[in-house]
């Protein structure tokens, strides 16, 4: 699991805890100086910023989440623990925290307390990518100290040295470089964070996920011409934006037809599960915002993929993440296969 390589805990990569649009200007400079003075190193002063503003705050998510980051990068390992764990409780719906949460257990070799959270923060959000990665680096952990038991208890076993070797390789130095640190704290208020799992003695190979089957290429489709992919990327993003604008005026008729039916919702849910649940989700909110940002899309023939940066927002909580959507063309329409967070 990615554990921070910068200067402070933002490297996990959590997407942005965020006040609602009823934040002033001047709470945004709150977060702004925080922000700053983390990525200055300046933690002690940092801290004093955040506990003045808790003082008057006390249930602000966002300064929360910070504190957090602060406490762990003090070396206060039980605080951010308590913090991050009393996040998980108000605000049971945010796969980040939980994800925070892993890395601390993974900091201490509690990988069963570790991949508890980061089942936690899956099923929140079964297409938040980071948590789907770093279980795979708990689960090696995992592994390794199940060979290294299996080698005490059978020496002669030959079988698991070659599994502990593959293991040590994939968390050797050199392949560090394969999993780099995502952006820091992005601008006020979002919080971006992804360490890496410390490597143990001898820990545990994982083979690389296989790539997407939505997103390579049909054999039977022909190369479009700059015209015609100009004009379906333009179809693309309007089917994107469609999807966003259903989502944020709680249709559910036009969210649940945005998605085709070879959409497979990450985890183990079935189709029904996972429609019943956003259901739950999106009806019960009593205001949805969903702005996307920096839409990319690429169009390979009848698939497609679209990149953007997606700002969600409903009562007090606003969350900002990066999002890739995976589309399928069917008839003349595009429609959503795959999502992911995290990307």
């Amino acid at each position: 699991m990615k554990l921070a390589r910068t200067p402070f805990f933002a490297s996990l990569r959590l997407l942005a805890l965020a006040l609602a649009c009823t934040a002033s200007i001047a709470y945004a400079d709150d977060y702004g100086d925080v922000n700053q003075l983390l990525h200055a190193g300046k933690l002690s002063e940092a801290m004093v910023k955040v506990d003045g503003y808790l003082a008057t705050k006390p249930a602000d998510p966002q300064m929360r989440f910070l504190k957090g980051v602060i406490q762990r990068n003090l070396g206060k390992q039980a605080e951010a623990i308590a913090t991050f764990t009393k996040l998980t409780e108000d605000y049971p719906e945010l796969p980040e925290p939980y994800n925070n949460l892993a890395v601390l257990y993974a900091g201490q070799n509690q990988f069963d307390k570790a991949r508890a959270a980061l089942e936690m923060a899956i099923r929140t959000n079964p297409s938040y990518a980071t948590a789907h990665e770093n279980l795979g680096d708990v689960y090696a952990r995992l592994a390794s100290q199940a060979y290294n038991k299996a080698l005490q208890l059978d020496g002669a076993n030959a079988a698991v040295p070659p599994k502990l070797a593959l293991i040590r390789d994939l968390f050797s130095p050199t392949n560090k470089g394969q999993h780099p640190a995502t952006a820091a704290l992005a601008a006020a208020p979002t919080v971006v964070a992804k360490p890496p799992i410390p490597a143990p003695p001898a820990p545990a190979a994982v083979a690389p996920a296989a790539p997407s089957a939505t997103s390579a290429p049909a054999a039977a489709d022909k190369p479009a011409t700059s015209d015609s992919t100009s004009k379906e990327s333009k179809d693309v993003e309007e089917a994107v934006r469609a999807w966003a604008r259903a989502w944020a005026a709680k249709d559910m008729a036009a969210y649940l037809g945005a998605y085709g039916k070879e959409f497979d919702p990450a985890g183990k849910q079935s189709r029904n599960a996972w429609e019943a649940e956003r259901r739950s989700r999106i009806v019960g909110k009593n205001s949805i915002s969903v702005k996307l940002d920096n839409i990319n899309v690429t169009v390979n023939g009848s698939q497609a993929v679209a990149k953007f940066r997606q700002d969600y927002r409903s009562g007090a909580l606003a969350v900002s993440s990066r999002k890739t959507l995976d589309l399928v063309k069917t008839g003349n329409r595009w429609l959503i296969v795959r999502e992911s967070t995290g990307n």
